[in-house]
């Protein structure tokens, strides 16, 4: 399946993709700068009206611009939309956006929106991005984000059953950049996305700088989705290569029968400019350690 993966696909940076009735939905960061403007027909000239798009493919090769699925003027906040994501629960839609370095949930009856806010408000009122929705098996669904404090740190709540609210919050932090790779420009950890794989949760996450070329994706394993996660040693598992740099900032889906796992990121727009970033997929897949735990492998960029 890795064949059919043309990168880089089209500009957008922080891509999550819905699998929905057999029908991908991808969202992401937009990236408003002129070279997009009429980009294949991608980006259309969006004036200072924020907020996000959504692509729809049949295929993941062939992608088509269904419009906004989010303005600025159904939720609260006015500027810097960045890394939403969708769940689908009861027949609704949620999504989960970051604005003005805050987080907010935002509801549609359909994956195309418009996704709105009932009641404009915040759903945590420090400042806080990247917000990543999991549902365990017994229904319960878990929050992780990133705090802006101390660096770009990682941490969980507990959802409310409606997803409106937090039901608890959970004050120690999961993950922050602490190790070599991590730390080669500024403290950053973030963009996380969580994987059950026989029982483990694998918490995965992106450590440097967007702007940096060694922006890459680490994974951490715990037993709980609350952790303590401990992390892997062959960290990065996504990183820079020849051709792609300043991959990260993932999500994870898999193909219409679910045997393939599926990672989509982004990447510099070339080895010399940062922007745009550009959406990006690979195959992803979980293989034999050599300590009896699956270690969690992407094949790219």
């Amino acid at each position: 399946m890795e064949n059919q993966f043309h990168n880089p696909i089209m500009p957008g940076a922080d891509p999550f993709v819905l699998l929905h009735k057999g029908v991908y939905y991808m969202y992401c960061t937009m990236e408003n700068d002129e070279k997009l403007m009429g980009h294949n027909d991608f980006h259309t000239a969006v004036g200072k009206q924020d907020g996000y798009m959504v692509y729809v493919s049949e295929d993941l090769q062939t992608w088509e611009n269904k419009g906004f699925c989010l303005t600025a003027e159904d939720v609260q906040g006015d500027k810097w939309f960045w890394a939403p994501e969708i769940m689908y629960k009861n027949g609704k839609f949620y999504m989960v956006y970051s604005s003005e370095e805050h987080i907010g949930m935002a509801v549609a009856d359909s994956p195309l929106g418009p996704f709105k806010q009932a009641e404009k408000r915040w759903l945590y009122e420090e400042k806080a991005i990247d917000g990543h929705l999991f549902r365990d098996e017994d229904g319960t669904v878990y929050l992780y984000y990133v705090r802006l404090d101390a660096g770009n740190r990682i941490f969980v709540a507990k959802m409310a059953e409606d997803l409106l609210s937090i039901d608890t919050l959970y004050e120690h932090c999961l993950i922050q950049a602490e190790e070599p790779w991590e730390t080669v420009d500024c403290l950053v950890a973030e963009g996380p996305f969580v994987l059950k794989h026989k029982g483990l949760y694998y918490l995965t996450y992106s450590c440097n700088h967007t702007r940096c070329q060694d922006y890459a994706v680490g994974v951490a394993i715990s037993d709980s989705p609350l952790g303590p996660f401990q992390k892997f040693q062959g960290n990065p598992i996504l990183h820079r290569n020849e051709k792609f740099c300043g991959v990260g900032h993932h999500s994870f889906t898999t193909s219409k029968d679910g045997k393939t796992l599926i990672c989509a990121y982004h990447c510099h727009d070339s080895l010399e400019n940062f922007k745009p970033r550009r959406f990006c997929l690979n195959t992803a897949r979980f293989v034999p350690g050599d300590n009896g735990i699956d270690r969690l492998v992407i094949d790219g960029p």
